[in-house]
């Protein structure tokens, strides 16, 4: 599935609708450049969940934990991580496969420990359609 959006209230309110209907065990990974939108996109998906604390990218961290919502929220940046080991050390697998909503930026980097099914959302911009133009495939894995 492709969904434009040509505001980042769009992408938002993508989030949002993502939030609202995503299940205990849930998987996304997301892909996109930097200043694409993924942080954007990521605040509309936990707004969707019902938190309502500040959402950032965990870049230093790996991964925030939000807990307020109706399922709980695990945010993973995984852009500086050096290996997979740092993965299983901070218990990748017990968020993966617990019965929260996972989402993890920079998911290209860790594939190879990515779980069987999970939902890719690739975000694009093209400043020839405008500049807050994004091009969003999803995809069920």
């Amino acid at each position: 599935m492709v969904i434009e959006t040509n505001t980042e209230r769009e992408t938002y309110e993508l989030g949002v609708k993502m939030g609202e209907s995503s299940l205990a065990g849930q998987v996304y990974t997301l892909v996109g450049d930097l200043g694409v939108g993924k942080t954007v996109f990521t605040k509309g998906l936990a707004a969707g969940l019902g938190i309502t604390e500040p959402v950032s990218s965990p870049t230093f961290t790996i991964v925030q934990i939000y807990e307020e919502g109706r399922l709980p929220f695990y945010h993973f940046d995984v852009y500086r991580i050096g290996d997979i080991e740092e993965m299983e050390e901070i218990g990748f697998e017990d968020y993966i496969y617990g019965g929260g909503v996972c989402l993890i930026e920079w998911a290209d980097l860790i594939r190879e420990i990515l779980p069987e099914h999970f939902t890719e959302i690739k975000i694009e911009k093209n400043l020839e359609a405008g500049f807050d133009y994004r091009r969003i495939s999803i995809c069920e894995y």
